[in-house]
């Protein structure tokens, strides 16, 4: 209670001794002609602001909307508001050493100087922030410390939160640090953010790059990012940096004791980024029978799409630790075979032409690097068994449906020509006379 009634106490003085210093404003002559040279400044101000700013609107107009050039001369221009404060602040600047070298005095015009502060720090974040999450930082952070900047209290409101002191066990720490350590971690990792999707963008549109090596890239320029925001926080709130040395020893025993399978669903991501054989676009089928197309890699997991449209998480050390089929190493060709059986009734010399040539006419068989070929696999209890086998560009996957289309052309190609295929006949012998 005492500490409460110490500020209040503290800011009846603030009130009081702003009180007098208005009185001695008020009934000084001095004070008045600094309150003239203020007015002057505004003036010449206004005066110089209409006269700059059409013709550095016009400059920084980009006559192109696309480029990092045109990004910054946009970004200029929303900085155009600032313009009038700050060259009254600027002007105010001269006429305080002036005035302190004339008269010895110059606390108007300090006082004005400091509102000029003011008024640009409002006008930065009614215009030049826009963003989301920066716009509610100025108006709640930067503009309450601008106003006490102004009124010549932030020296003592910093002050008093760097003498309140939290205590958690044997952690202590200031009111001023916690506040100070909320704000820049606010900032830096908003700023790491954006420095990631801006990299992230620009490393996706390197297309010389392979894919596993622009994924690589920026998982590790976001690691870098972050990790740099992380240790100069630590460094803004006066954390010593040996504490993280601590705590990453005690990180190791966590991975070793419990976190195994994450650290190695880490690291066999990398060696997939690193390494390139598996990569999003493939179409893969794993041991464990999971199949589809890689559709997004992550540090801990690869996504597997069906042809149905189901995601399938699997971990990464599944593709290091286990046989993985490749169908699709960037789009080359496959090779699949459909089976089909003839009656024994059949000329079957005459079969592999005619199924061959029906085949080679679907439109999406390849003839390189091999046409259709048809083999005569056995002869079964009722059939002769034959296949045919096909190259096409793609997979199987049940979207693209090329066993069914080849299926197609075999029956009619075979019903064209006359030939049967058989179904299953049984001989039923009876012994022992007529049946009852």
């Amino acid at each position: 209670m005492s500490g409460t009634g110490d500020f209040a106490a503290k800011v009846t003085g603030w009130i009081e001794q702003a009180g007098e210093i208005a009185m001695g404003w008020l009934l000084s002559p001095a004070a008045w002609s600094q309150f003239g040279l203020l007015a002057v400044a505004v003036i010449v101000a206004r005066l110089a602001t209409a006269r700059l700013l059409p013709a550095a609107t016009r400059f920084l107009d980009p006559a192109s909307k696309i480029g990092h050039i045109a990004s910054l001369r946009r970004f200029a221009l929303r900085l155009l508001p600032l313009l009038l404060p700050l060259f009254a602040y600027g002007l105010t600047a001269v006429g305080e050493e002036v005035t302190r070298a004339a008269f010895g005095s110059g606390d108007v015009i300090a006082f004005g100087k400091r509102v000029f502060i003011f008024l640009a720090a409002r006008a930065f974040v009614r215009e030049v922030l826009t963003d989301s999450f920066l716009r509610p930082l100025g108006r709640y952070v930067l503009l309450p410390v601008a106003g006490l900047y102004v009124l010549g209290l932030l020296d003592d409101i910093t002050l008093r939160l760097e003498e309140t002191i939290i205590a958690l066990g044997n952690i202590r720490f200031s009111v001023l640090a916690l506040i100070r350590g909320v704000i820049a971690g606010s900032v830096l990792f908003w700023l790491g953010s954006w420095s990631n999707r801006q990299s992230a963008s620009y490393i996706k549109a390197q297309e010389e790059l392979r894919p596993a090596t622009r994924e690589l890239a920026v998982k590790a320029v976001e690691v870098m990012i972050f990790g740099a925001a992380f240790l100069l926080l630590l460094s803004i709130m006066g954390i010593d940096l040996t504490a993280v040395a601590v705590l990453g020893g005690a990180l190791g025993v966590g991975i070793g004791l419990g976190l195994q399978q994450i650290a190695a669903n880490f690291v066999s991501g990398i060696i997939l980024l690193v390494e390139g054989q598996t990569t999003v676009g493939d179409y893969v089928e794993l041991d464990g029978g999971e199949k589809g197309t890689i559709v997004k890699m992550t540090a801990r997991a690869c996504v597997l799409e069906t042809f149905d449209g189901k995601w399938i998480v699997v971990p990464n050390d599944h593709f290091i630790t286990t046989r993985v089929v490749n169908y699709s190493d960037q789009g080359s060709a496959n090779r699949y075979d459909v089976p089909f059986s003839v009656s024994y009734d059949t000329d079957i010399n005459r079969v592999p032409e005619i199924i061959e040539t029906a085949v080679a006419a679907l439109p999406f068989v390849l003839k390189q690097p091999d046409g259709p070929d048809c083999e005569l696999r056995g002869f079964g209890e009722s059939s002769v068994d034959f296949a045919v086998e096909y190259w096409v560009s793609g997979i199987d996957d049940g979207k693209n449906k090329y066993a069914s289309q080849v299926n197609f052309a075999i029956w009619n190609a075979l019903k064209a020509a006359g030939i049967e295929m058989p179904y299953p006949h049984r001989v039923v012998e009876l012994k022992g006379g007529a049946v009852a």
